[in-house]
């Protein structure tokens, strides 16, 4: 059985916030509208977007700019 997409994101959640630029990961939809796992990016960095991966275990992988995330 594949994992779902939960435990993948759970999974490479931590290497993913490593990688420079990257503020959150979360489980959205792609274009298709099938699951998708969400990188988001402090800011439109060309450089930091292509570390990050197309697919990870199967899932695709989308990028979004977020800005700075701050606690409240």
């Amino acid at each position: 059985m594949n994992a779902s997409i939960q435990e993948v994101k759970n999974k490479h959640q931590p290497e993913l916030l490593q990688l420079p630029g990257v503020v959150s990961v979360g489980i959205g939809l792609d274009e298709e509208g099938r699951q998708a796992i969400i990188v988001g990016l402090a800011e439109d960095n060309r450089n930091d977007k292509v570390r990050i991966p197309e697919t990870i275990e199967g899932y695709s992988v989308k990028v979004q700019v977020v800005g700075t995330i701050k606690a409240q």
